[in-house]
């Protein structure tokens, strides 16, 4: 199920999306400073927020991290 993480968080950023994952006490979110295109935004709503939350981190921990840059 990991590689179907992955091309998930890859299509979403592919699309524009610009949300970075954000690891707080071992909690997984995301924090959004750009606005993502309407692509990425559809794509985040229809086909990641809809996971249940232990696929959601699957997909969040493919997206860069904000404690990387």
């Amino acid at each position: 199920m990991m590689n179907a993480a992955k091309d998930l968080a890859t299509e979403y950023l592919r699309l524009g999306g610009h949300r970075l994952l954000v690891m707080d006490d071992n909690i997984l979110s995301t924090n959004c400073w750009e606005p993502d295109s309407r692509e990425a935004e559809s794509f985040w709503n229809e086909r990641i927020e809809t996971l249940n939350p232990k696929r959601r981190n699957e997909v969040m921990s493919f997206l860069p991290s904000i404690n990387a840059r």
